[in-house]
């Protein structure tokens, strides 16, 4: 049970972070002349908090043998 909770709380912090990269994002683009390689990092990195939160939504799924 303290795993899944742990989980959780991870998962949360991850979410966090996602949408914050997001408006961080927006904010940049929002610029008339914006760093397109800053945007592009930011990019990679929220897909890769995406792709985290995937795999720790798969660890909180029980296997279930059939």
């Amino acid at each position: 049970m303290m795993m899944i909770e742990t989980l959780k709380h991870k998962l949360n912090t991850l979410h966090e972070e996602h949408r914050a990269l997001d408006e961080d994002i927006v904010r940049l683009m929002e610029l008339p002349l914006y760093d397109q390689l800053a945007v592009q990092r930011l990019k990679k990195k929220k897909l890769q908090l995406k792709d985290k939160i995937l795999t720790l939504k798969m660890k909180m799924i029980p296997d279930i043998i059939a």
